[in-house]
């Protein structure tokens, strides 16, 4: 059953604390119990419903530049929008740390963009960075993970590499209500091939790198 959601019921003044402290001293921070349960719940439900009738085939690249490459992901996404009150519930939550950072860190972090995540028995996402230094508007990343009663044999892990080294610094299995933040062109990262389903909701602080009355283009 949905709990309405209060200024309680979300994210605490001392989680944003540890997310800024975290993001200051080595720029990323793995969260266990990430959100309130009944709303991972809600997501976890309205993400295996809208997996087959909504979800399309991810890229790479923004907008104009978007391309299919296999070769470098395989798995299948679909942006929110914050129709439902779920979607619209994390918007506000990730809305409230965003603010959180902006007091604390003085990030300038303008707004913030995601999307649902499937990723089948065999899907996999390659080695890559979210955004290159001075070229792309991304700054924080988020991965929050829907997936009940996860085993280590069923693999979809997100490896994390610090710049150009071959071994991993943080390996994060894709457990429920766990959430992952990283500094975008800091971390180089992939996830390894998946043996079930996997969902997750994958997403981006961005700055404004127009101007003051024009937004960069999302998604």
């Amino acid at each position: 059953m949905t709990t309405p959601l209060t200024e309680n019921t979300c994210l605490s003044e001392l989680l944003i604390d540890e997310v800024a402290d975290a993001l200051q001293q080595q720029g990323f921070i793995q969260l266990t119990e990430f959100l309130p349960a009944w709303l991972a719940t809600d997501l976890q439900q309205e993400a295996k419903r809208l997996s087959s009738i909504a979800f399309k085939p991810a890229g790479i690249g923004r907008q104009k530049d978007l391309q299919l490459n296999s070769q470098i992901r395989t798995d299948m996404t679909l942006w929110l929008d914050g129709e439902s009150l779920q979607q619209h519930t994390y918007l506000k939550c990730m809305e409230q740390l965003r603010e959180g950072l902006n007091r604390r860190l003085f990030m300038g972090l303008f707004d913030f963009e995601c999307h649902f995540s499937h990723y089948a028995k065999g899907d996999f996402y390659r080695r890559h960075l979210d955004a290159f230094k001075g070229r792309s508007n991304r700054i924080l990343s988020t991965v929050f993970y829907l997936n009940d009663n996860w085993h280590k044999n069923e693999g979809g892990e997100l490896v994390l590499y610090a710049d150009e080294q071959q071994s991993p610094l943080l390996v994060v299995p894709p457990l429920f209500n766990n959430c992952i933040i990283f500094l975008s062109d800091v971390f180089p990262h992939e996830v390894l091939t998946s043996h079930s389903d996997r969902y997750s909701i994958a997403g981006w602080y961005r700055l404004n790198n127009n101007t003051t009355t024009h937004l960069d283009p999302s998604q």
